[in-house]
């Protein structure tokens, strides 16, 4: 065709009027029927029109920079959003963009020309399927689009769209299908429309006061089709439930008291009505009927398919006057509020699946209770929102909140002009979440602000490292709930179980006063949060900082007497663990428990990091399923457990400041508290090797297994093994490692489909079945799942079939068997997996359960050699750090080791306390078992009994021993008081209390020594100079001590108690200004000190001072002021656990006035005094 005798003669217009001739002859012919040619050249007027407008042509009559564009090139091609406005200059254009500020991104602008067809029904959909969306249509399909404002006229008619942008699905909030269109300007016709001029007569209707009245009158009415008409004053959003559309209006008057009248339109080709309605315009509707709908009690006003929606004309409609054949007396209805419209624009997306934006820069919009029609794809950035009849909340966690529920109107004002950025693939899987959360529990809002706050953190503590956001949030095809859900369950059970109450959406809109849940509201106590296990590690820390002085960490008031050795050697360990109860809110542990290859020690791990911990069951059971290995794990009740290690030198009390320290920090938990959630992880937790997880393996028959009971477990430490595998010599290397070792029960199993074949036969029956076990390298993270007693099933992925039966052939593994004497040595391998065993797997195999042994209390206590190993469980009462010396004869000098002592009870049915004995643990190469903590129960193996040189039994722990926590500390520790005892009640055979209490009298004073110390090397100071020979002391500051020993007795027996430092005031009667004024005197000698041998005799002076002094202390100690009544708390001097033997009673002279009186007494008791002071004087006049 040759358009040149009608337009431009220029080769550049003659090709773009071909490119439109064919564009519409491809994408429009014959949807349209009209002729080709008149249509070609109505759609050129129509564009030369809005080009000529834009002022800025340039000479051009056609704008041949611009491209006409079908619906699918644009959803095909266009990947990025865009915007086209015709009618714009560049300038214009720039102007638009400037305005949505400097940190914002304008839509980019394509010079793109849109032409297709506006309708209600997308392609290949029955008429009764619509929905109330709107499409542009055209030959190659239809595309979703939102406009401000809709002519029902405009359905069905060809336009050409001068101002437009196109948002991808990409871009789109929570879209699964296509992108949409945001048609920002009326659309331009390209043909003329047929205009609707009005009925040609008057029609009467009825007004909203009449129109309520019918509703509730029985008359003939209720059958027929009326009309009404009546202001707009409330509009639904669109609803879908039970697979149906609809939306309801209400009428009403002018008149600020007037009444309303609902209406429902649930027709399908009516339901675009929601796009031309307006609140505050007044409409005509025309042919409604009365009706009763499912779920409400009161009768409607509803919609018929013949009925028609038009602007009010007051020429075209008169009243229709009923009342004279109302005959029964109707009330009057209640009077309607009319709403506040509040207008503003969006701002920021706070979370968009959850619904929650920023409103104006101030304002939280909620939008989680109403259904917004397409996901509410047009709301981003930028949008202007018009809002009417929403809930408003002044302070929500310290923000107001605009909250419209299913009454409320969201209406679209104005398009973003910003380029909003890309949306998750996840985003649909958490609008599902949230709203299913929301729908089901029926959550008011404060409760669903922290369900949307949880999840966030659940989220960013596990994706997308450990868990795909779609795991987290979507839900399976069964309809089970998601992992999202299924943490934040046992939470929302106890405030909003599922399923207390439906959502009545008839009565949310139309019921007056409103119900719904937005007006159920409260104040929210904080329930519980998420935090990430390196926020709860830092609040642990600045915790375990705040309560850190070293003043509480020693007795008061011995810290005054303390030498600097000892003062530092007390604030070298300590300890704080924080209840979950004392964090507000309270926080829940959560995380993936793996194992650690490094440390041996297993861990919970988010995307922040990793935290240690120790998990038990309850009732002292093992835990021994290492399947449970890249589960996730969700605890409440837990223990944050602080362990400081100070490095402190501090000349005297008086300088204690706060010094560096290093925290080992974990948590303990119980597994019956745990919420443990098997995850189908796709990532690998470490990246070698997979965590207890059954690799994925091409060729099943090569995997074979084995049965092992472990008898024996040795502790987790560096070794001198060379744990390269090479064939070439290398020096031996200290390798973190540990070796157990077991019997194999039964023959080589292979695998057959999920479970195991029968066990192979094995050549020789009789051969020791025995087999060591050694794990270096990344094996060592089975390490806290194996325990003697218990079998395992150890399983080779891809290995020859004769290394389960014959062993390892490696040099490391001959020379272990050369050392250990088993017949069958294997090196764990990082591919390796070890499963709990079950003899059931092997017919004719009896079950074998093998519990923890414990040592007799006279095998502990008084063996038979002090090398022997012993075995038992026991409370941990106290842990010490301290030096363990060994004596190197080759340099022939002597060395310190660090390690800790603790001082456990043993536990005898047939005593009445428990027994202390001390456990020493070298620690040459950290880390040290996780939970070694005073109050936990502890079960060890294979100890080496020692006896001191006081003759005191003690045990060491060897690389070869075993211990396993059998549960923790109490997090309020009982309160127990000291026994009252009579003295001879400790002279029996059989052991009695360490600590006791009793009321004895002081009979004389055997001994006092005062004097003063250097604080640095414990030599005597002589007025306040250190005494010590050679290179001067760092440091000048002194300390004073002070012992006293009394002979007391309460009428059963005899006891020397010593007593120390602050004590000796005690014991002396003194005040604490006396006491202080004694110790001035005594820093001039440096040292006094009285002996007594027996009571009677003369006392012995040391120290060179006047006699004045020594006289004062002769007096003292002789006066009714130190031999008087006390009430005593002691600690026994001779052990339980030392290793003595009885002596004979001796006879004893006792003269009673004239008369003397022989008897035999049993030795005197050697007591360490804990506390002394006066009894209490009894009341006389007591009731």
């Amino acid at each position: 065709m040759n358009f040149s005798s009608s337009h431009s003669p220029f080769s550049q217009e003659q090709a773009w009027l071909q490119a439109v001739h064919s564009f519409i002859q491809k994408n429009l012919i014959p949807i349209i029927k009209h002729p080709c040619i008149q249509l070609v050249e109505t759609v050129v007027d129509c564009v030369k029109a809005i080009w000529a407008s834009s002022g800025a042509t340039g000479g051009l009559n056609l704008p041949l920079s611009y491209s006409f564009v079908s619906v699918q090139e644009l959803k095909s091609h266009q990947h990025l959003p865009c915007c086209s406005h015709l009618a714009w200059s560049s300038t214009e254009y720039q102007t638009w963009a400037n305005k949505i500020g400097v940190n914002t991104i304008p839509l980019p602008r394509e010079r793109l020309l849109l032409l297709g067809i506006l309708t209600d029904l997308p392609v290949d959909l029955d008429p009764e399927c619509r929905d109330g969306s709107l499409y542009v249509k055209d030959n190659s399909g239809t595309l979703g689009c939102e406009l401000l404002d809709l002519d029902i006229s405009w359905l069905g008619h060809l336009f050409l769209f001068p101002s437009w942008s196109y948002i991808p699905p990409a871009w789109q909030q929570g879209s699964l299908g296509s992108g949409h269109l945001e048609l920002w300007c009326p659309p331009v016709p390209v043909l003329p429309l047929v205009l609707n001029r009005g009925p040609e007569t008057p029609i009467r209707v009825l007004y909203p006061e009449i129109a309520s009245q019918l509703l509730q009158h029985r008359s003939k009415f209720r059958r027929q089709q009326l009309h009404l008409a009546g202001q707009l004053i409330r509009l639904s959003t669109l609803i879908k439930t039970h697979g149906k559309t609809y939306f309801i209006l209400s009428l009403g008057e002018s008149s600020s008291a007037s009444t309303s009248v609902p209406i429902i339109v649930q027709i399908p080709r009516q339901l675009v009505w929601h796009h031309v309605l307006r609140p505050g315009c007044s409409y005509v509707l025309t042919n409604l009927q009365i009706s009763v709908i499912r779920g409400y009690s009161h009768r409607i006003w509803a919609t018929s398919p013949s009925s028609n929606l038009m602007p009010l004309d007051a020429e075209h409609i008169q009243e229709f006057n009923v009342e004279a054949l109302i005959s029964e007396a109707v009330p009057n209805p209640l009077p309607v509020k009319k709403e506040e419209i509040k207008e503003g624009t969006v701002t920021k997306v706070l979370n968009g699946p959850a619904g929650l934006y920023e409103l104006d820069g101030q304002l939280c919009l909620c939008l989680a209770y109403q259904q917004l029609p397409n996901n509410g794809r047009t709301i981003r950035p930028g949008v202007q929102l018009e809002l009417l009849d929403v809930h408003f909340f002044h302070s929500v966690d310290g923000t107001p909140v605009l909250a419209p529920c299913l009454r409320g109107t969201v209406l679209l004002r104005g398009f973003s002009q910003q380029e909003s950025p890309k949306q998750s693939p996840h985003s649909f899987c958490g609008i599902v979440v949230h709203l299913r959360l929301l729908l089901e529990r029926h959550l008011g809002l404060p409760l669903y602000l922290w369900t949307v706050k949880a999840l966030e953190e659940i989220t960013s503590k596990l994706c997308p490292r450990l868990l795909r956001h779609r795991q987290l949030l979507q839900s399976s095809a069964s309809g089970t709930a998601g992992v999202g859900e299924l943490l934040l369950t046992p939470t929302l059970d106890a405030v909003a179980p599922p399923g207390i109450s439906i959502r009545n959406v008839y009565q949310e809109i139309l019921e007056d006063p409103h119900h719904c849940a937005l007006r159920e509201y409260s104040q929210l106590q904080p329930l519980c949060s998420f935090p990430t296990l390196a926020a709860l590690k830092e609040d642990g820390q600045h915790r375990a900082w705040a309560v850190f002085d070293p003043m509480t960490l020693l007795p008061l008031p011995e810290v005054t007497y303390l030498p600097s050795c000892v003062l530092n050697s007390r604030l070298s360990w300590s300890w704080i663990c924080l209840s979950s109860s004392i964090f507000q809110p309270p926080p829940v542990l959560l995380g993936v428990l793996v194992a650690s290859s490094h440390r041996g020690w297993l861990q919970l791990r988010d995307q922040s990091g990793s935290l240690p911990c120790l998990p038990l069951p309850k009732s002292s059971q093992v835990f021994i399923d290492p399947r449970l290995i890249g589960s996730l794990v969700r605890v409440e009740r837990f223990q944050l457990v602080v362990e400081r290690e100070v490095k402190s030198n501090f000349p005297s009390w008086k300088e204690l400041g706060m010094p560096g320290f290093i925290q080992d920090i974990y948590v303990l938990f119980y597994l019956d508290d745990a919420l443990i959630l098997p995850i189908p992880s796709p990532y690998n937790l470490t990246r070698r090797p997979p965590q207890a997880k059954f690799p994925c393996l091409e060729e099943p028959s090569k995997v074979q297994s084995r049965l092992l009971l472990l008898s024996h477990k040795e502790c987790l430490m560096k070794r001198n093994y060379q744990s390269s595998q090479s064939d070439g010599p290398l020096p031996p290397k200290h390798t973190l490692s540990f070796h157990v070792s077991g019997t194999w029960l039964g023959g080589i199993q292979r695998k057959d489909g999920d479970g195991w074949g029968l066990p192979e036969s094995l050549g020789d029956e009789s051969q020791d079945q025995k087999v060591f076990l050694l794990f270096f390298g990344q094996s060592i993270r089975w390490f806290e799942f194996l325990h003697p007693g218990q079998q395992y099933r150890l399983i080779l992925p891809n290995s020859p079939p004769s290394l389960l039966e014959e062993g390892d052939s490696s040099p490391l593994s001959q020379r272990i068997l050369e050392l250990t004497g088993y017949t069958s040595c294997l090196i764990v391998q990082d591919d390796w997996i070890l499963e709990p065993g079950n003899t059931q797997d092997i017919p004719g195999m009896v079950g074998i359960s093998k519990g923890l042994s414990e040592s007799s209390l006279t095998e502990i206590l008084s063996g038979s050699s002090p090398g022997s190993f012993v075995s038992f469980s026991a409370e941990i009462l106290s842990r010490t750090p301290c030096c363990l010396s060994h004596f190197l004869y080759l340099g022939n000098f002597q060395t310190f080791q660090r390690g800790v002592k603790l001082t456990v009870a043993l536990d005898a049915a047939e005593l009445a306390s428990r027994i202390p004995i001390d456990v020493y643990i070298e620690a040459p190469h950290p880390p040290l078992p996780l939970g070694l903590l005073p109050g936990t129960r502890v079960y060890f193996q294979q100890l080496e009994r020692k006896v001191s040189r006081f003759q005191n039994v003690y045990c060491r722990f060897l690389p070869s021993s075993y211990l396993r926590i059998l549960c923790f500390p109490a997090e309020i520790p009982a309160s127990s008081n000291l026994p009252h005892v009579y003295l001879a009640e400790l002279q029996r055979d059989s052991p009695g209390p360490t600590w006791a209490s009793a009321s004895c009298h002081v009979v004389s004073v055997l001994s006092v020594q005062l004097f003063w110390l250097c604080a640095h090397c414990t030599s005597v100071c002589v007025q306040g100079q250190c005494s010590r020979q050679g290179l001067p002391c760092p440091t000048q500051a002194s300390v004073s001590q002070a012992n006293i020993r009394l002979l007391v007795e309460d009428g059963t027996g005899e006891a020397v108690v010593t007593c120390t430092n602050q004590q000796v005031a005690v014991a002396l009667g003194l005040c604490p200004a006396e006491w202080d004024t004694l110790m001035e005197l005594v820093r001039v000698p440096g040292r006094v000190a009285l002996h007594i041998s027996r009571p009677g005799a003369q006392p012995e002076f040391i120290g060179e001072t006047d006699g004045s002094l020594m006289l004062f202390l002769q007096t003292l100690c002789t006066s009714s002021r130190v031999l008087r009544p006390i009430h005593l708390s002691f600690e026994l001097e001779r052990k339980p656990t030392r290793v003595t033997t009885s002596e004979p009673p001796r006879l004893h002279r006792f003269q009673f006035g004239e008369i003397p009186v022989l008897t035999h007494m049993v030795p005197r008791l050697s007591l360490s005094c804990l506390s002394l002071r006066d009894p209490e004087v009894p009341h006389i006049l007591s009731s």
